[in-house]
């Protein structure tokens, strides 16, 4: 099986326990919009500027940490970009989070040849 698509399915059962209200926020325009491929320069027209801009430390790139609000409720959002500057992930995570979840899919003897263990 594909390496990427391990980590995929890993890090998107790991995180479905922490989404169970993502649906409230499915008609926000970072949410709604924002698809892989995608600039930094589009997603910022799109949702504005971000709460926090870092560097990733698993794979080079960059995370625009967001915050979603909703009838009074916030929800961490991140848009996470490859090292050529176009998004390639998005989860309703911190960029801190997202990182470590990333880490611990690719830590050694996870249980998936270093790439899960969700």
């Amino acid at each position: 099986m594909n390496k990427a698509l391990i980590v995929m399915i890993a890090l998107l059962s790991a995180t479905t326990g922490c989404t169970s209200n993502s649906h409230v926020y499915r008609n926000q325009p970072l949410v709604a919009k924002v698809k892989t491929g995608m600039t930094q320069d589009q997603v910022r027209q799109i949702g504005g500027e971000p709460v926090a801009v870092t560097p990733r430390t698993v794979e080079l790139g960059t995370c625009f940490d967001y915050v979603l609000t909703q009838a009074g409720h916030n929800q961490p959002f991140n848009v996470s970009f490859d090292g050529n500057g176009k998004v390639d992930h998005t989860s309703f995570l911190t960029c801190a989070e997202w990182n470590h979840a990333q880490q611990k899919a690719r830590a050694p003897g996870s249980g998936t040849s270093g790439m899960g263990g969700y």
